[in-house]
Order: C-alpha cells, then sequence, then structure tokens
C-alpha cells in the first residue's frame, strides 16, 4: 500500500465517523412534538349574520297596500349627464350699473309731486314744506325707468348762462356727428348686404355691419335727447325763467348710490347718483385650472343656495363670454353664467304663480352673495340608475330600495349611491335592470318593516 492510499483511506475512515456521530446525536435527542397549535380567538359574534342576498321579505295585506298608496318605478341603464358641484359669487354684470351725472350747474330739489303742484299753485312759500320721505333719494331705493328721482334748478348768474350756451352748442355738434356716424353705418349694412347676396359675403359681416347701425341709432337718440333738453333750458333763461330740469333714472334698478341730495348745488358733470340693474346678474365660477377640460363651457348650470338638499328647486343659468380672468394665488380660472334674478320669474316656473311684473319685481340673489353651482361636464356614461324617491337610508348610512317581487310582496335590496342629478339616482351597485322598485310610499314601508311607525 502507497502513501495515496493510505491517505485517501484515512479521509473516508474520518467522514464515516462523523455521519454515524451525527446520526446517533440525533436519535438520541429528537423527540417529536405532539402539541397542537391553539386556533386564533374569534372576533365577534354574530347570533344571526345578514346576507345581503336573502333581505327581508314581507307581504301587505290588501288594504294596507290600498291605503299606502303604493307606486312602482323601473330600474334602468341609460345615459347619465355628469355634473360636477362648485362655489359661485353672484357679481353685476358690465353695464347694468349706470351713473347719472348733472347735466347742468344748478340746484338739487326733491322730486316730489305733491310738493312741486303746491309750489305752482302757492308760489315759493311752498317751498318751506318739508318733502315726503318716499321722494327723497337714499341708498336701496327702488326706482323705474323714466320717472323722476330729482329736480335741478339751473343756475341763473352770468357764467352759467356762458357755460349752458356753450354746452348747447357742443351738443348740437354730438348731433350732427351721431347723424354722420348713422349714414355711414347704415351705408355699410347694405354694401354687406349686396356682398352676402353676390355669395361672397357672410352672414357675420351683415350681423357685425347691424350692431353698428344699432349702436349709432342708440347714440343719435341720446345726443338729440341732451340737445332738446339744453334748448329748452336755453330758451327759458332767454325768456327770463327756467323750470326746473327733471333727472330720470336711465333703467328699473335700485339706487346703490347717492352722492347728491335735494337743497346741494352740484356743478355740470357732478355724479348725482347710481342706478343698478339686478334683474340678470352674472354667476363667477373659480374653477381649478386642472379641472377645466372636464367642463363642457357650452352647457347651461344649475344655481341654488349653499344650503340646498338635493331635489330642491334650481334656477339654470346660461353660460355668457366674457373677459378671461384667473387668480394665480389659487391657480383657478373663472367662468362666467348669466342668470334671470327676478323672483317672481322663479315663483312662477316653479309654484305657479302669476306672470312678472314691474309692480311685483324683486330678486333673489344679491351682489357678492355665494351661491351652490352645478356644472355640466363633457361626456356622459350609461349607469345604472333608479328614481330617487325610491331610495331609503338606515341609521347606519346604508342606502336601500324596495324591490317588487310578488302581488303584495316586497323585498329590501341594497344599493350604492354614486351620485343625485334630478330626480335620478345613479347607482354604482344595485338590482338588475327591469327590477320594479317602489317610488312613493318607500319610507312608510321602511317604516312597517322596522318598526319606526305605529
Amino acid at each position: 500500500m502507497n502513501y495515496r492510499s493510505i491517505v485517501l483511506t484515512g479521509i473516508v475512515a474520518g467522514l464515516v465517523g462523523s455521519v454515524a456521530i451525527g446520526a446517533g446525536w440525533f436519535l438520541l435527542g429528537w423527540k417529536p412534538n405532539t402539541e397542537k397549535t391553539p386556533p386564533p380567538p374569534v372576533p365577534a359574534t354574530v347570533p344571526k349574520p345578514f346576507k345581503e342576498d336573502q333581505g327581508t321579505t314581507f307581504t301587505l295585506t290588501a288594504d294596507a297596500e290600498k291605503q299606502l298608496a303604493l307606486k312602482t318605478g323601473k330600474v334602468e341603464r341609460k345615459p347619465m349627464p355628469r355634473r360636477r358641484a362648485y362655489g359661485g359669487e353672484l357679481v353685476v354684470p358690465p353695464g347694468r350699473a349706470v351713473v347719472v351725472s348733472s347735466p347742468l350747474a344748478g340746484t338739487l330739489q326733491v322730486a316730489d309731486p305733491v310738493l312741486n303742484a303746491t309750489m305752482a299753485i302757492c308760489g315759493p312759500i311752498a317751498a318751506t314744506l318739508p318733502p315726503s320721505h318716499d321722494a327723497i333719494p337714499v341708498a336701496g331705493k327702488v326706482v323705474h325707468r323714466g320717472r323722476p328721482v330729482l329736480y335741478l334748478l339751473p343756475i341763473l348768474d352770468p357764467v352759467g348762462s356762458a357755460n349752458l350756451t356753450a354746452t348747447r352748442v357742443d351738443a348740437d355738434g354730438q348731433v350732427q356727428s351721431a347723424t354722420e356716424q348713422l349714414k355711414a353705418a347704415e351705408i355699410a349694412l347694405e354694401r354687406a348686404k349686396k356682398v352676402l347676396a353676390g355669395g361672397a359675403g357672410s352672414q357675420r359681416m351683415v350681423d357685425e355691419a347691424q350692431a353698428l347701425v344699432d349702436v349709432a341709432v342708440k347714440t343719435l337718440e341720446a345726443a338729440t335727447t341732451r340737445r332738446n333738453l339744453l334748448a329748452r333750458v336755453v330758451g327759458e333763461l332767454e325768456s327770463g325763467g327756467a323750470a326746473p330740469v327733471v333727472i330720470d333714472a336711465p333703467a328699473d334698478g335700485f339706487l346703490r348710490t347717492v352722492s347728491a341730495l335735494p337743497g346741494q348745488s352740484v356743478p355740470a358733470g357732478a355724479a348725482l347718483f347710481e342706478v343698478v340693474n339686478l334683474d340678470q346678474v352674472w354667476v363667477r365660477v373659480p374653477v381649478y385650472v386642472g379641472e377645466l377640460p372636464d367642463i363642457d363651457p357650452k352647457h347651461s348650470a344649475e344655481i341654488g343656495s349653499m344650503t340646498d338638499r338635493t331635489g330642491d328647486p334650481t334656477r339654470t343659468a346660461s353660460p355668457v363670454s366674457a373677459l378671461p380672468a384667473a387668480n394665480p394665488l389659487t391657480g383657478t380660472a373663472d367662468l362666467f353664467y348669466s342668470l334671470d334674478n327676478r323672483r317672481c320669474i322663479f315663483e312662477e316656473a316653479i309654484m305657479g304663480f302669476g306672470a312678472c311684473t314691474i309692480s311685483h319685481r324683486d330678486v333673489l340673489y344679491s351682489p357678492g352673495e355665494r351661491v351652490g353651482v352645478s356644472v355640466a361636464l363633457k361626456g356622459s356614461a350609461t349607469s345604472l340608475t333608479v328614481p330617487w324617491a325610491a331610495v331609503v337610508y338606515d341609521y347606519h348610512g346604508g342606502a336601500w330600495v324596495y324591490q317588487k317581487t310578488a302581488d303584495k310582496t316586497y323585498s329590501r335590496r341594497r344599493v350604492i349611491v354614486w351620485f343625485v342629478t334630478g330626480r335620478t339616482a345613479v347607482l354604482t351597485d344595485g338590482p338588475p335592470v327591469g327590477t320594479e322598485v317602489v317610488t312613493d310610499g318607500a319610507a312608510e314601508l321602511f317604516g312597517t318593516e322596522t318598526g319606526f311607525s305605529k
């Protein structure tokens, strides 16, 4: 046996001995584990677990069903417009606030017909009589177009007469200028119509020319009225006396500010009062710029108060084109909607009241008031829907409907309401399409089932 064989024999013998020692230690020290791991404790004990597919089913008697006067509707799947709620603010539209200035230098008088008639009969002594409280212009007072708010007695000193004569000459020039502008606008309108008839123009050009004509007509009417007023006053001055100039309200509305009162002397061009018309108001809706692509800018919005609940009557506001506005601090851009703010129109549409008259003109919202605005989103998804009246809630906040399973037999079924629009509830989960559910009388059925009612 050589040296190599001796070494290999020693290594093999060492390995065999190690395996034998390890096997013996394992056999002597290992004991089988016969103990079982205890199960985890039960978290809760539910004696009667409720299963959603086995809701309460009950049968009414014929007299009870007749007394409840139940009505049913269908579960439907139909396209539903998507909407999103925002907060809005009422603002006065441009052109709805008019500042009235004094056409001449003079002294203001109260527009009191009784006092003026008395002065015509009794002379200046009647001027010491106190005017009626309703005749004094104050902020918040309702005024009507064409009715006097103040009288202005022109100052008859030489300086005032000279200024009045110069003002009349200026008014004549404005009438002539307005007349020429109207002629030019009419010529442009005729030319646009001929070009359109020849097939080379567009209706937009005709509409723009017509708008210029309308503006020119209004400008001429205003200039002519001012010239005639000055001509009458100057004629009365030349004859030795002047009657008070009537300062009328330019539109129906409210006095927002009063800058001068009766008995005060004012120069020509001084602001007297401001009339604001709130029959039509704008609703400014700040929208986060990241949500603007989702909003349909051509669709109308629904306006209600900040405390309105689902199903409360709302008012429709139309989108308007306004000067783009945004707030970089809040990251929002403004959308504007036009709203008919007359209360009588709202009452006529919702409650069936009579037509809106000037004597019954009142407004629903005030400038600066916060309102709730529901705007339309682009696209519409086909969703599972039920009548909103069919949904009832338990005291845990769960939503349910009552399914009519047979004659006089009803079962309560759970639904998950996504959102509500008008009188329709959009569901994310509920009974299959075509299921007949109770609408009128669902709350009474819930009371009958739970024992809330006698």
